[in-house]
């Protein structure tokens, strides 16, 4: 579990990557230019630990991409001690970058060997959300809404409606939707009922599947 000056110079030329590829929020590039992505994957793939690709972790999921773990984070526009729900905790990676950003966190995970790794791991390295718990994200996590902010971190064939209840008034969901390719997908909630729909192009991800298993 070392983080070395060789890493940390390895992130650093991430980081000029995303700037490259349009990321502007400072505080997303501090958080990934800090977070030691490598300590999330198996040893032998430190190497691709800080190129800008998603790659295989347990249970058939993925630890995202970089970009779209930055790109996902800046649209949210997080602020100190928001309160923010992440549906997949996956490998506690973008769930660090919310810490990092000054969030308090909520995470749900569906996937049984996962969840168990993860909340484990996170602490281990520093980082403690408010919640992780074995659940299905569909049904969000009523008990402990409404929350500012919302990132789904899988592909949602359609977004699910307790999600967007669970969002506060001014709050913002950010889903990628669709089946083999999903639309990035933000929802800012401007009234009880009403909300306002913005899209970003095309992402790849893994599927969000109900229930759990």
């Amino acid at each position: 579990m070392k983080d070395t000056f060789k890493h940390q110079g390895m992130r650093q030329q991430l980081v000029e990557t995303l700037i490259n590829k349009g990321i502007k929020d400072k505080g997303v590039l501090k958080a990934i230019g800090k977070i030691p992505r490598h300590l999330f994957m198996d040893s032998g793939f430190i190497d691709h630990a800080y190129q800008d690709k998603a790659f295989p972790i347990a249970a058939d999921q993925t630890i995202s991409q970089p970009y779209t773990v930055a790109f996902q984070s800046e649209l949210l526009q997080i602020e100190p001690g928001h309160k923010v729900l992440e549906i997949g905790t996956g490998s506690g990676y973008q769930t660090a970058v919310l810490l990092e950003l000054g969030a308090r966190v909520y995470s749900i995970e569906r996937q049984q060997e996962l969840f168990k790794k993860t909340s484990k791991f996170l602490p281990k390295i520093g980082y403690r959300a408010k919640s992780l718990i074995f659940g299905d994200g569909y049904k969000g996590m009523p008990v402990e809404a409404p929350f500012q902010s919302i990132i789904v971190t899988a592909g949602a064939p359609y977004v699910p409606n307790p999600l967007l209840s669970q969002l506060a008034i001014g709050g913002r969901l950010v889903i990628p939707v669709g089946d083999d390719v999903q639309v990035m997908t933000l929802f800012i909630r401007k009234g009880p009922k009403e909300f306002e729909k913005h899209e970003f192009g095309d992402f790849r991800f893994v599927p969000m599947l109900e229930d759990k298993n």
